[in-house]
């Protein structure tokens, strides 16, 4: 990745480590920056998705509009190529939610454009924490998609270089989060982290008292 980004921001993290958050903060700090709203079929939290019934995410598919197409905790998301576009016809900065390094992989090969890759990262103690504190019932399931996560870049081809920024939510305000990203995606100068630098990231132990 050594292109300029100017396609938008993908966001990648495990549950808790503050997508959302930091994309909240990204909008309050630079309204043309604002969270895509996803496709989603199936049951749970429907604010902040765009609900679909199966035949309606297959008319999507058919018809050519599918950017990315992942399923977690027994639903289907998706991203819709028209709402991205009508996104950045207005201005915008598209802000995207990814989870694995193939989702990753699949988006940017889909979009076919450099976009600004960020992994936003929390010890798995701090995820825990997080996920009681905001009243989930499954904490154990993220929990899981922690260790898979960690598993998924930890594996990662050392010679591959899939983000820009590194960046550690537990030691860090969401607003200086969201003011690190606009400024690497404003300036066009975003350097991609090495493998090395993943890895010693990764291995970085949480501060005392976290």
């Amino acid at each position: 990745m050594t292109a300029t980004p100017t396609g938008g921001v993908l966001l990648f993290g495990p549950p808790a480590a503050g997508k959302d958050t930091v994309s909240a903060e990204l909008h309050a700090l630079d309204p043309r920056f604002s969270q895509l709203v996803k496709v989603k079929v199936g049951s749970g939290r429907s604010t902040g998705y765009r609900m679909a019934s199966e035949s309606q995410l297959a008319e999507l598919r058919h018809a050519g509009r599918i950017v990315l197409e992942t399923e977690r905790y027994g639903n289907t998301y998706a991203v819709d190529r028209a709402d991205l576009d009508a996104l950045r016809a207005a201005g915008g900065v598209p802000v995207v939610h990814v989870g694995s390094l193939a989702h990753l992989r699949s988006f940017l090969a889909a979009v076919d454009e450099p976009w600004l890759s960020v992994l936003l990262w929390l010890p798995r103690a701090e995820c825990a924490r997080r996920s009681a504190g905001r009243g989930d019932r499954d904490t154990r399931d993220r929990l899981s998609v922690w260790d898979t996560t960690l598993e998924d870049l930890a594996g990662s081809d050392p010679d591959e270089n899939p983000f820009h920024l590194l960046l550690r939510t537990d030691l860090r305000p969401p607003e200086n989060t969201a003011r690190t990203v606009r400024e690497a995606f404003v300036s066009g100068h975003a350097r991609s982290a090495s493998g090395r630098e993943l890895v010693d990231f990764l291995r970085q132990e949480a501060p005392a008292g976290h």
